[in-house]
């Protein structure tokens, strides 16, 4: 290993910015994965495109008009999903409409859009300090957020019909949650990209799955899972030189691979 990288601040910032992000996605991901909400987190990270989109043509800040787009597309899921409409229907109908909105705006910005690569493929060496703080403050209000409603957000996920039998707040906890994915989606766009995002969010809950099935048991292993291959992925990409994000995917995937060896 070329140690001599972490006198380079933006390799530090690279390495604190997946840990942080492990831990966020350790909590949000086990919910995704336990919830079956993989595709509904599909649908998201897509709609997230139209914020992006809106956010360069208006001349805002693009992860602000993300996030808008993104919890907007999350409730009308849920919105619909309650008025007889099949939820795979809702999320394709939010998906594609977040897809063409951002086209659309993106077309109509004058001149070349900066960063749209880092947004759409993911870029981890352009994590800034402020983007840190960020991730720092979100991860302590996920954490949080389990610490406090663990057991309730638990028997939500696992049987929400049992739930509403015990008089559970199920909808203010579906709601709270959905925005808290949704949050954690857009932040986590600037560090493997729209299109890459859902291996961070899926793929070491579903090793987390095949090893356990304790609900906080699962989160450890999902966040151990996804530091090893955020920082393994990181050290790759630089000796071999080629974009993080592929190699942190393609590593997470072996690790599933491997524990699909286990029988439960």
């Amino acid at each position: 290993m070329n140690y001599e990288l972490l006198q380079y601040a933006f390799f530090r910032n690279a390495l604190a910015g997946v840990t942080l992000i492990s831990i966020a996605c350790a909590v949000i991901g086990v919910y995704i994965v336990t919830r079956r909400m993989v595709f509904i987190a599909g649908g998201i990270t897509h709609t997230c495109f139209g914020g992006l989109g809106l956010g360069y043509f208006m001349g805002w800040n693009p992860l602000a008009t993300a996030a808008s787009f993104a919890i907007a597309g999350s409730l009308g899921v849920e919105a619909l999903s309650r008025h007889s409409v099949r939820q795979d229907s809702a999320i394709a109908v939010v998906w594609a409409l977040g897809m063409a909105f951002g086209i659309l705006f993106v077309f109509l910005t004058p001149g070349y859009v900066p960063e749209l690569n880092s947004f759409l493929f993911g870029n981890v060496l352009s994590i800034t300090r402020a983007d840190l703080w960020i991730f720092a403050f979100f991860a302590l209000i996920a954490v949080s957020v389990y610490a406090s409603l663990g057991k309730v957000i638990m028997m939500v996920s696992f049987d929400e019909d049992f739930a509403r039998t015990r008089y559970l707040p199920v909808k203010l906890i579906n709601t709270m949650m959905i925005i808290l994915v949704s949050v954690c989606i857009v932040l986590t766009i600037k560090m493997i990209g729209v299109m890459l995002l859902m291996s961070l969010l899926s793929l070491p809950q579903l090793v987390a799955e095949r090893l356990s099935n304790r609900y906080s048991r699962m989160m450890v292993i999902s966040g151990l899972v996804s530091l090893i291959g955020c920082l393994g992925g990181l050290w790759l990409s630089v000796l071999i030189d080629v974009p993080a994000s592929a190699v942190i995917v393609i590593l997470m995937a072996i690790i599933y691979a491997i524990s699909l060896l286990k029988r439960h």
